[in-house]
């Protein structure tokens, strides 16, 4: 069983609330828009990362980070880009990908709203958890963490940081 922590948006903003949820997962993804890599490194001195860099990131980012993140945990097939879209609404650039290597779990970020989505069509769970960093229009921070334990996904939950 891996525990999950899932953020995005978090351009450049890393505090004590984050890294409380930060240090209770076996992995942390990142869906972009990471911002500053101080917030990358100080996730990786805790715990495993999975990332891609979003529109804001600069080349550092860039060079580090792909543009997509295709991977396998434990038996499941996961897609991360930061632009994305969702069921029915796909980015142009994956759509006609998404349909002939689809994964079982395809996240997003960007958006700055959090959404959880299965898509009947492609038989995925979307994933968008929203923005956890202080920029954007978003009220409320977020972030997703849930548990992969073989081919299941369980145990999802939404965590609310707050007001920005």
């Amino acid at each position: 069983m891996t525990k999950i922590l899932l953020l995005s948006d978090t351009h450049g903003h890393i505090d004590d609330a984050i890294l409380k949820y930060v240090k209770q997962a076996d992995e942390v993804w990142h869906a972009g828009d990471i911002g500053n890599l101080n917030v990358t490194d100080k996730i990786k001195k805790l715990k495993p990362l999975r990332a891609v860099y979003g529109n804001i990131d600069d080349d550092k980012a860039r060079l580090e980070f792909p543009l997509d993140n295709k991977f396998m945990c434990e038996k499941v097939a996961v897609w991360i880009t930061h632009i994305g879209g969702y069921p029915d609404k796909y980015n142009v650039r994956i759509r006609e990908e998404i349909k002939v290597n689809s994964p079982k779990i395809f996240i997003s970020g960007h958006s700055h709203i959090l959404k959880v989505m299965f898509d009947k069509k492609l038989n995925l769970l979307h994933m968008n958890p929203g923005a956890c960093g202080k920029h954007g229009f978003h009220q409320v921070r977020t972030m997703l963490r849930f548990t992969i334990n073989g081919e299941d996904i369980k145990d999802l939950e939404v965590i609310e940081l707050g007001k920005k």
